[in-house]
């Protein structure tokens, strides 16, 4: 196999896309989407202690509160945009410095939702990168805020460069 031919194999099957703070700009974004479902919310309740009946019993929902069935903890959401931006955009060895939200909806469990991101400023002195926060359910955002990364440089990404 010619030696660029090999270089094109290994490049499809190598590490995810990696977005650096050089190659980001204002305005990217990226979405996902997923179903929320009943053993993710038991999961999470299992996980955190956050067991409340709102969340994991639809027999209590119904009767007791005012979304009359079972809703997502809001804190599994923001888990969906901290998986966002910390797999898919900017991705693969980013890590997050804050993410903040208001939470505006209720989401059923068993809704599907789609996670959006969306640059909106760009922290030279930092490099670091805010970017817009979103989570819709049929088309109506449920989640709004924002979020703050350290997207990996070039440099950082190099692997050529020399190791300390």
């Amino acid at each position: 196999m010619p030696f660029s031919s090999f270089a094109l194999s290994l490049s499809n099957h190598s590490l995810p896309m990696v977005n650096t703070y050089e190659s980001i700009e204002i305005g990217d974004s990226h979405e996902w989407t997923r179903i929320v479902t009943a053993e993710d919310v038991k999961k999470f309740a299992d996980i955190t202690g956050d067991d409340n009946p709102v969340h994991v019993d639809p027999d209590y929902a119904e009767e007791h509160s005012r979304f009359g069935r079972p809703i997502v903890h809001g804190v599994l959401l923001l888990g969906l945009i901290s998986k966002v931006l910390g797999r898919d955009f900017p991705g693969h060895g980013s890590i997050a410095v804050g993410i903040s939200c208001r939470f505006l909806r209720p989401v059923p469990v068993g809704s599907e939702v789609r996670v959006q991101v969306k640059v909106s400023e760009k922290i030279e002195d930092k490099k670091h990168v805010k970017l817009r926060t979103y989570i819709y359910r049929d088309d109506q955002m449920v989640v709004g805020g924002e979020g703050r990364v350290i997207p990996p440089t070039e440099e950082e990404e190099d692997p050529h460069r020399a190791r300390r």
